[in-house]
């Protein structure tokens, strides 16, 4: 055939103008698909880097908040004298009345702090990964720890099953009424109160202080046991009142969803002086050498006498503020004349005298209420109900050292 039709030999398709590009094109088109692709998965697979890198993040943020978390219940588990259930040596007699003494809603308080050091003790402890020739290989120690961990301690738990048990009682709670008189009930746990009250169906903005002008009037009624006052107790029973005040007061806290925060101990400065900018502690061992029963400081003492004597008819007494240059002479006079008597108060500017109080409170190294619950007492203002505001009040002064407190008052 080939020979008998020569011009099959060339009848090959010629190139035709227009498929040239649509060829070209298609091959662009795909070497595009094929970059888009590439840039696609490097992307993705920066996306997921990046993602990995800020679970990393996360995870190592979650460790370190956890392990502050951690070192906080651990200080307020110290504070609160249950150090035993941290595994610290301790008197059980003590830890035995202490925890027999909860109630319902104040075990609930000191378990919800254990867990949370628990949890972050077990991060703290995990064990690095494995060789794989140790996968199979579980010595007695960790059996041993694990078996610990995973079973409570059983005074704590006897504590818990007994507190569950306890018959829930009626306390009877009123609605706040501005310009009335309102018993004040002592003879029940104010975390009790507070948990019955927002069981009940009163509603918050009732309970609210209405009106600024008419402020409520609370009247202590002696109960069972009495009114006890703090100079009523000895010094062995005062030792135990902050511990026992302190898990109140975190119990009344979380049933209200407030946060009880608390600050480190401030680091006291060591001073030359006597009186001004000294710790409470050193200033009333100072008083002490000349009046053996002080529990207020001597200079306190004297500033407020001197105001309540010529000061109370003085407008403005501690608003309008004295000569700075005059304060600042009566403080050196007093560092060097106070303890010796020839100080004269009766020759002192009653503004003056205004102006040494706030330096003498201001200088102090600690303030007044103690540096770790000054947010507390901040925070106190923000609870809505005046009674439990008071409640509150009441155990944070409580809490307080006893120069604190006796200085405070």
């Amino acid at each position: 055939s080939t020979r008998h039709c020569p011009w099959k030999m060339n009848q090959l398709p010629p190139k035709s103008p227009a498929a040239s590009p649509a060829s070209e094109s298609t091959n662009s088109r795909v070497e595009a698909l094929d970059n888009l692709s590439m840039d696609s998965f490097w992307l993705e697979v920066e996306n997921i880097k990046q993602s990995t890198e800020a679970e990393q993040e996360e995870c190592s943020l979650a460790d370190v908040k956890t392990q502050e978390e951690g070192e906080a219940e651990a200080e307020w588990l110290q504070d609160a004298g249950l150090s035993e259930l941290l595994g610290e040596p301790g008197p059980e007699q003590d830890r035995l009345v202490l925890l027999s003494t909860l109630t319902r809603t104040q075990a609930a308080a000191v378990q919800r702090r254990l867990d949370t050091y628990s949890r972050s003790r077990r991060r703290r402890n995990k064990q690095p990964v494995r060789h794989v020739r140790d996968i199979f290989a579980v010595s007695a120690q960790d059996t041993a720890a694990e078996k610990e961990e995973s079973s409570p301690d059983p005074l704590w738990h006897n504590l818990r099953t007994s507190n569950t048990q306890r018959k829930t009682q009626d306390y009877s709670c009123t609605v706040r009424n501005p310009g009335k008189e309102e018993m004040f009930n002592m003879d029940v746990a104010y975390s009790e109160q507070a948990a019955v009250l927002l069981k009940g169906s009163f509603l918050s903005e009732s309970r609210k202080l209405k009106d600024g002008n008419s402020l409520t009037r609370f009247k202590i009624l002696k109960g069972r046991l009495g009114v006890t006052r703090i100079g009523d107790l000895s010094a062995q029973d005062m030792k135990k009142i902050p511990t026992l005040a302190l898990i109140e007061l975190t119990a009344l806290c979380d049933i209200l969803g407030f946060e009880l925060k608390r600050n480190k101990a401030a680091k006291l400065k060591t001073t030359e002086k006597r009186l001004f900018g000294v710790p409470l502690n050193t200033l009333l061992e100072n008083d002490q050498k000349l009046l053996p029963n002080t529990k207020v400081p001597l200079l306190l003492q004297a500033l407020l006498s001197c105001l309540e004597k010529r000061g109370l008819e003085t407008e403005g007494i501690l608003r309008v503020s004295g000569s700075q240059t005059r304060i600042k002479s009566l403080e050196q006079k007093l560092e060097r004349d106070f303890y010796s008597g020839l100080f004269r108060w009766d020759e002192v500017h009653q503004n003056d005298v205004s102006g040494l109080l706030k330096r003498f409170i201001r200088e102090l190294p600690a303030p007044l209420l103690t540096a770790e619950y000054l947010p507390a007492f901040a925070a106190v203002q923000n609870i809505p109900d005046l009674k439990q505001r008071l409640q509150a009040l009441n155990l944070l002064i409580l809490i307080l050292p006893e120069s604190n407190r006796n200085t405070l008052k």
